[in-house]
């Protein structure tokens, strides 16, 4: 693997007989390379591979499994270019170990969802001093604009990631900040993970002179995706010292439905004539916390109690283990540190499960899901589409 491009990239291949007139119909199939089931895995499709279909808007792509039952569809922006205009087709599906399936896809009418259709989703919440807040059907994060550093109530400067633990699948980022009311547990989940100043659950900074040095909340944000299947935004940091050199930030967010982890990219624009930058990727120090590091694999992975004796919760980081560098740690953080690409960014993935949503409720567990998530970056579902 050259980079982390290749976390993202699916295998596509395409044959066709007379690619110079328009089909009515592509055929997709997919493959599991890796001896072990997955759940929610997301399949994308090109513009280019769809070209075939002679449709300009991908909105009105159609995707149906082998017995011809529709399945959900995303057409996302995935080059965010002006246009803002989408050049992708995402969809998901389970595999078992090894197993193969086979969709067609069809042009129709534009995509309509259903309220039940979102499984994530995000916002800027100006109402909560410039919270950026996202979700899937299992987790929940926030992060913190620049008002909240000048809020006399309990002002905080901090580019953490914070948890919200769900018990529901259900979107609840809108009704929790209305309510206001989320640091108590009703029996939907509540926010019980205090990220500070930490780097929370995969906050990031730049590892210099033996130290990490970070930015403050971030001062503008925008919105590239917004479900049913896949949120994804960004959010813009001012430059920041980082041991004598200045570097500005816009970092990347991406959150599918299904998914305990979420994937981040930090693309760094730091001042001329600057050595190759290394970047720390933390984990909150929790008392009591069972942390495992596997180089191989790239992962970091903790299993701790949470705060108010609600359970255990595990929460990881996984990097491409190629550009990994080496642990370290501050008073604060258990971190990662990852040579950055020639173009000054990193890419990785990080997020958490709590034991009291139901469906991660061990140590073993945790670990276990990590570890074939992180086996999965590295096999991507294969992809060919052809006309038949």
């Amino acid at each position: 693997m050259q980079n982390m491009k290749a976390f993202l990239v699916l295998a596509v291949g395409l044959t066709l007989a007379n690619p110079a007139s328009a089909l009515d119909h592509l055929v997709v199939k997919t493959v599991n390379p890796l001896p072990f089931a997955r759940s929610s895995q997301t399949l994308a499709l090109s513009r280019a591979v769809l070209a075939p279909l002679d449709v300009e808007d991908l909105e009105k792509i159609h995707i149906c499994d082998s017995a011809g039952k529709e399945v959900l569809a995303q057409a996302v922006d995935t080059d965010f270019d002006d246009l803002r205009s989408p050049d992708e087709v995402i969809f998901q599906a389970d595999f078992g170990p090894g197993e193969t399936k086979v969709f067609e896809v069809r042009a129709g009418a534009k995509q309509k969802y259903t309220r039940e259709d979102f499984k994530a989703y995000g916002r800027f919440v100006r109402e909560r001093f410039d919270d950026f807040a996202w979700e899937n059907n299992l987790i929940a994060h926030r992060t913190y604009g620049k008002a909240l550093e000048t809020w006399k109530g309990e002002p905080l400067t901090s580019s953490a990631i914070d948890i919200w633990s769900k018990r529901v699948p259900r979107l609840v980022i809108d009704e929790w900040y209305r309510l206001d009311n989320y640091h108590a547990d009703t029996g939907e989940g509540c926010d019980d993970y205090s990220a500070g100043a930490t780097r929370g659950c995969g906050g990031n900074g730049l590892w210099a002179e033996d130290q990490l040095w970070v930015s403050r909340n971030f001062v503008n944000s925008r919105v590239l995706a917004n479900g049913p299947i896949r949120v994804s935004f960004e959010l813009f940091y001012d430059a920041f010292d980082a041991g004598g050199v200045l570097v500005s930030e816009v970092k990347r967010i991406s959150l599918d439905a299904g998914s305990q982890l979420d994937h981040f990219q930090s693309f760094y624009q730091p001042e001329a004539g600057h050595e190759p930058l290394v970047c720390g990727i933390g984990l909150k120090k929790v008392k009591d916390e069972k942390l495992v590091l596997n180089r191989d694999r790239g992962t970091l992975v903790s299993w701790e109690p949470m705060e108010k004796n609600l359970g255990m919760q595990g929460v990881a980081l996984i990097v491409n283990p190629q550009l990994l560098v080496r642990p370290a740690e501050d008073k604060s953080n258990n971190l990662l540190l990852v040579r950055t690409a020639p173009n000054d960014s990193v890419s990785y993935w990080a997020g958490f499960a709590w034991d009291r949503a139901g469906r991660i409720t061990t140590a073993e567990a945790w670990s276990n899901y990590v570890d074939e998530f992180a086996q999965g970056v590295l096999s991507p579902i294969s992809i060919t589409v052809s006309e038949k």
